[in-house]
Formats: C-alpha cells, sequence, structure tokens
C-alpha cells in the first residue's frame, strides 16, 4: 500500500487512535504549534488500526532533525502490515522535530535538544512547549514505544539500542532488534524514551547509524526489529527472525572527552573491544607535532566515535560501553 502524506490528510490537534477508521491505514496533520506570523507547524502521523482492538504501539523517529534513517524505517513498515491480519494499532511519527529537519539541523529553533526537556511543561520556552505538547497530544495514546535515532554530526554509531533491561519487556523488545549492542539505561533520564518509561509506556531507542543519510542495511535492519516486536506483542502474527549473531549488552556507557584541541585520529572501530592502558586516540598540532595520546581508562566496547578529525577543548573522542 502507497501512503501520501501530503496536504490532503486530515488535520488533527490531538491524536486519538479510536477515532482511527478501522481496517484502514490513515495518514493524518498532527498541529503542533504555530510560527511566528501563525503559520501552524504540523508532524505527519500514520495510524494502521485493525479490525479487532489491542495494544498500540508507537514509533518516533526524527526528534533530532539530522537524525534521518528511522523515516524510511516507519514509511517501510506500513507498506509491509497487512491490516487483516493487525489486532490493535500501530502509530508512525516519522518526524517528530518538524522544525529542525527543514532547517537540517539537530537542535529545535530555539537551539534546545528536545531528547534532554522531555516532557516539557505547558507554558514554557518555545521548545518546552513543543515537547509537552508532543507528549500529551501523541505520546500518552500509546501503550509501547521504539524511538528511533542515529549518531549526530561529525560522529558514527554502531547499531545499539538503550534500554532499561531490568523491566522484562523492554528487555525482550530490545533483545529482539538483533542489535549489535544493548545499553542498559535507566529512565527519568529527559529523554523520548525516558518520559515515556514514565508513564508506564515500555520503550525502547533504535540508534540506527550515522546522521544526514539513508542507510538502507540499517534500515532493513531496524525493520527486521520492528517486525519481531510485532510478533512478540501479539499485534501481527509473524515469524521471529533471530540474528546469527549474538548481542553484547553492556550495564552502562559513558563518553571519553578530549582535554585539549588539535587534530585527533581515534583508532578504534564501532563494536571493537578495547582493554584498559589501549591508546585509543591521538592528538596532533596543526603542525604535525604529537599533543598526546588518549588511552582507555577500563575495558569495554566501542559503542561510537568521533570521525571529525578537528578537535576542540572538550569534544566528543569515543563511546565507551562497559560488558556486563
Amino acid at each position: 500500500m502507497l501512503l501520501a502524506i501530503d496536504e490532503s490528510a486530515e488535520v488533527i490537534r490531538e491524536l486519538k487512535v479510536e477515532d482511527a477508521p478501522r481496517g484502514e491505514i490513515t495518514c493524518y496533520w498532527l498541529q503542533i504549534v504555530r510560527d511566528g506570523m501563525g503559520v501552524p507547524i504540523r508532524i505527519p502521523v500514520i495510524v494502521a488500526r485493525g479490525r479487532k482492538d489491542g495494544k498500540v504501539l508507537g514509533l518516533t523517529a526524527a526528534v533530532h532533525g539530522n537524525e534521518l534513517n528511522g523515516i524510511p524505517v516507519i514509511q517501510k513498515l506500513f507498506t509491509q502490515i497487512n491490516i487483516e491480519e493487525l489486532e490493535g494499532a500501530i502509530v508512525g511519527v516519522p518526524i517528530v522535530n518538524a522544525p529542525a529537519l527543514v532547517r537540517k539541523k539537530r537542535r529545535f529553533i530555539d537551539g534546545t535538544d528536545l531528547n534532554h526537556i522531555m516532557p516539557g511543561k505547558p507554558n514554557g520556552t518555545v521548545s518546552q512547549v513543543y515537547a509537552w505538547r508532543i507528549v500529551n497530544r501523541l505520546i500518552k495514546e500509546f501503550d509501547y514505544l521504539i524511538d528511533l535515532h542515529t549518531a549526530s554530526n561529525g560522529r558514527v554509531n554502531s547499531y545499539y539500542i538503550r534500554a532499561d533491561m531490568d523491566n522484562e519487556v523492554v528487555r525482550q523488545m530490545a533483545l529482539l532488534q538483533n542489535a549489535q549492542i544493548i545499553v542498559h539505561n535507566p529512565p527519568s533520564d529527559g529523554t523520548l524514551r525516558g518520559t515515556a518509561m514514565e508513564m508506564n509506556i515500555p520503550s525502547i531507542t533504535l540508534e540506527v547509524g550515522n546522521p544526514n543519510t539513508f542507510q538502507k542495511g540499517l534500515i532493513r535492519d531496524g525493520l527486521t526489529g520492528i517486525h519481531n516486536v510485532l510478533d512478540y506483542l501479539e499485534l501481527i502474527k509473524g515469524e521471529v527472525e533471530e540474528s546469527e549473531e549474538e548481542t553484547v549488552i553492556c550495564k552502562s556507557s559513558f563518553w571519553i572527552y578530549a582535554d585539549t584541541g588539535g587534530i585527533m585520529t581515534v583508532h578504534p572501530k564501532v563494536t571493537d573491544i578495547i582493554k584498559k592502558g589501549e591508546v585509543i586516540a591521538t592528538m596532533r598540532s596543526v603542525f604535525g607535532d604529537l599533543i598526546k595520546e588518549y588511552i582507555a581508562p577500563q575495558d569495554g566496547i566501542v559503542i561510537g566515535k568521533s570521525v571529525n578529525p578537528i578537535t576542540q577543548t572538550g569534544g566528543r573522542i569515543l563511546h565507551l560501553g562497559i560488558l556486563k
């Protein structure tokens, strides 16, 4: 089924899944706020509602405007759904941060990272109001959430998951993604996932590759994981596809930062296992002289890394996952 998300779609001010027609896939424009000229700012929402009632799985992408891989994951999923087999509903939001996406920027129009201020405020700054309305006009309708992200500018990621592995439903949702790495990450962290968890909505974050691009292999992997979850949640019966490689589970993770500036080379690749004391990066001056070597503070796995050689003091080096 081809979907036309355009101006002909109905404009709504709040999503109510029960209002969507049964046995159909319906596109909406959800109005969130208005800009400085009073023009509505809307986000696209796709609702597949089965003929039978059941749970609602929400899929969100582009909370950061430069994180694009999640958009085609959601679009392709709705072309693959057999609506006659669906029990419950699937809600896809391919673009959450519309103002940032059209500006080709990561952050919201006031320079704020939306994924640091959730659930926002009803009477706050422009970004806080936007975040609050996303949560209260949309996310509250979900029973489960998968939020799709990528690395940011100048960095690359493995295909990894953030999840509260102490929650059994969340744990199963995470394991079914067949990701390279899962990082145990409790909620209450200002993210969309954390906010949903505080609302008793089991949620995971998928980090699906790199920014500002479409990566076909990772898009395909993301789709496979979501289909696996649809079967697990009994929305659509299917066959779970298992990975041939074992997922590495990390009990925690942290970024290692540079304490000086220069031209940096980060040596390990993503998913490499590194040992304490190993040289992970070298910093050189503009004249080519060695300034400093950075050493791994402990054993771990490389979740993501900087690929931009030009590094200021405080710049990121690599994201280190600590193995269980």
